[in-house]
């Protein structure tokens, strides 16, 4: 069972649809027990990262996230603000994140470079950084949705599996052992996202 984890600020239902046309069962939750006996857990997340750190730590999550993730080693995939709380610092609000994977979290600021415009937002591509399982069999020339005025560096560059250049070349997919993440919505990235949540269910 694959939980999706409800703290208030998510695209759950999307990311829960697109697990049920692959086949997978999972549960939306905000429940410790829930968090507690599930196989897998997906931390997904739309918003502001100071509000979602500030509801994570109020409503209890925060032990039984890092005893599934840190002790239990359980599979966890971060999806867009999901994958930015993994980070130790963020620079919306100021704060300090999951602190599972060194890096921290800046603002897009292109002020020579007009044309860009922030947030950063639509179709682009990744370029594969290390081998992953979660990017296994990936097409080399997918593309996926991105929405986001943040972005992530990591500090061991071994942590990030691909980057996207955009303005800046940013770390757009992680992973740390048991921990991943990806800046992009694979739920909104029709078959190229399909894959990515196909090799995170299965594997």
């Amino acid at each position: 069972m694959i939980a999706i984890v409800d703290y208030g600020m998510g695209n759950l239902n999307s990311v829960k649809n697109m697990l049920k046309y692959l086949g997978y069962d999972s549960k939306v939750t905000g429940d410790i027990s829930g968090i507690e006996s599930a196989d897998k857990l997906i931390l997904p997340g739309v918003g502001n990262f100071g509000r979602a750190m500030e509801i994570i730590r109020h409503s209890g999550l925060t032990d039984v996230l890092n005893y599934k993730v840190l002790e239990k080693k359980t599979p966890i995939l971060g999806i867009c603000l999901g994958m930015q709380l993994l980070m130790e610092y963020s620079e919306e609000g100021e704060c300090e994140g999951l602190c599972w994977i060194p890096g921290t979290v800046k603002k897009f600021a292109f002020p020579d470079q007009p044309e860009l415009k922030i947030p950063h937002m639509g179709w682009d591509y990744i370029e594969k950084q290390k081998d992953s399982p979660l990017l296994a069999d990936s097409a080399d020339d997918g593309r996926y949705y991105f929405v986001h005025s943040y972005y992530v560096t990591c500090t061991e560059r071994n942590d990030a599996a691909a980057m996207t250049e955009y303005g800046i070349r940013f770390d757009s997919v992680v992973q740390r052992d048991n921990i991943m993440g990806t800046q992009f919505h694979p739920e909104k990235s029709h078959r190229f996202g399909m894959k990515i949540l196909d090799n995170f269910a299965k594997g």
